[in-house]
């Protein structure tokens, strides 16, 4: 997954960058309103971690630009503005979710997933198809009763083809799961990629669309 990162706090922007990455997500990060107002305008994210209290523009403000675009990337606020009011005006805004500070770092991963699989319109925790099945929580893959390895960047694509079955994914959008702004995109990266997966779970479960991208069809 690609996230945006909104956290004007070193401190803490550093410890949850470092733990998004560890769990092998692409991240961006911003910090300040008007940074991420113009990242939002210009790349596409599957989360935005947001907080409120920011420099140059609140936070509250960003998000209902966002939602008057009609954007539906899932917001979840995380702040340490802790009145019920304050948590009220922020989802009648547009959040999605709201995590206080300081918060625990396995809820706060725990809380992305469950945003990001209800975008996706799913509601059971763990992806099947056919007899390859993954759990985003615990990242394991099996196909049938045999565990599979996964490279990080196999499970960045992987994970958004199992999650919406029929949906189809272009190159460049696979691309933007794998590499945050700082990373070098590889030419052929994708291609690598899908070859290694078809090998590990099985040469039809992702399907060429000529011309468009690759998708894993509908069970």
């Amino acid at each position: 997954m690609r996230l945006l990162l909104v956290e004007d706090d070193t401190m803490i922007g550093e410890a949850v960058l470092d733990l998004l990455r560890a769990e092998n997500h692409a991240v961006d990060w911003v910090r300040d309103g008007d940074m991420a107002d113009t990242a939002l305008h210009t790349d596409t994210y599957d989360l935005v971690l947001l907080d409120l209290g920011l420099p140059r523009r609140d936070g509250l403000s960003v998000l209902r630009a966002l939602r008057a675009r009609h954007d539906r990337t899932p917001v979840l606020i995380a702040t340490a503005r802790d009145s019920v009011q304050q948590r009220i005006e922020g989802l009648d805004a547009g959040a999605d979710d709201y995590v206080l500070k300081p918060y625990d770092l396995d809820e706060l991963l725990a809380r992305i997933r469950a945003l990001v699989r209800r975008a996706a319109g799913r509601a059971e925790p763990v992806y099947e198809h056919g007899d390859v099945r993954i759990n985003p929580a615990t990242r394991e893959v099996t196909v049938g009763s045999t565990a599979v390895v996964l490279s990080a960047r196999e499970w960045a694509v992987i994970e958004p083809l199992l999650a919406r079955p029929g949906l189809v994914l272009s190159r460049a959008q696979l691309e933007e799961k794998l590499y945050g702004w700082k990373d070098e995109i590889s030419s052929n990266a994708v291609e690598v990629y899908i070859h290694g997966l078809r090998k590990k779970l099985g040469a039809e479960l992702i399907q060429n669309v000529r011309g468009v991208g690759y998708m894993v069809p509908r069970s």
